[in-house]
């Protein structure tokens, strides 16, 4: 195990020190929730466009019930694992590009719900005609280095949260689909 965190430290130093200056505003950007509220928004609307209000509820409910989920369990394994995030780490924030942090790091949130919401989204909205969804996948990725960039999370950290998004987004959509079939008459 201590050979595998090392490795994850070595990879952090690495892809943490090819960060520069002039990207550090357009990383900010990524990381931050708020940016892609009008995204989330759209996609929403898209979800919806075909859907009964029963199952638009069933919607809000099955995403409100998948953030909160994927949230908590992230909490869970932060504070049970203790592990913290490499700007709060000695003997690793002095040698990394680095934002304000604190406290624990594994695993990301940020990957874990930007994963969730991708993968989500793309079985919600798949088809031949919607191949743009597929952009889901590099955006998640996005989010995630973006928190390697920032110094906030190892690589290992921003791995096991977009693993834990993939369940999360496949077992709420799952959910949705249940509670679909089974509450709302088509």
């Amino acid at each position: 195990m201590d050979q595998i965190l090392e490795l994850d430290r070595d990879l952090l130093l690495y892809l943490n020190n090819l960060g520069r200056p002039a990207w550090d505003s357009f990383w900010l950007m990524v990381t931050n929730k708020l940016t892609f509220i009008p995204l989330y928004i759209l996609l929403f609307y898209l979800m919806c466009k075909n859907l009964s209000q029963k199952a638009i509820l069933f919607l809000v409910l099955t995403l409100a019930a998948m953030v909160t989920f994927t949230d908590q369990v992230t909490n869970l394994f932060k504070f049970g694992f203790e592990r913290l995030r490499p700007c709060a780490q000695e003997g690793v924030v002095e040698f990394i590009r680095q934002s304000e942090c604190w406290g624990y790091g594994f695993f990301s949130g940020h990957s874990s719900n930007s994963m969730a919401a991708a993968i989500f989204t793309i079985l919600m909205l798949k088809s031949p005609k919607t191949k743009f969804i597929y952009l889901m996948l590099p955006w998640s990725i996005l989010v995630g280095y973006s928190r390697i960039y920032l110094g906030v999370h190892y690589p290992l950290d921003v791995l096991v949260g977009w693993s834990f998004g993939v369940l999360s987004g496949t077992l709420f959509y799952t959910l949705f689909k249940y509670l679909e079939r089974r509450f709302v008459v088509v």
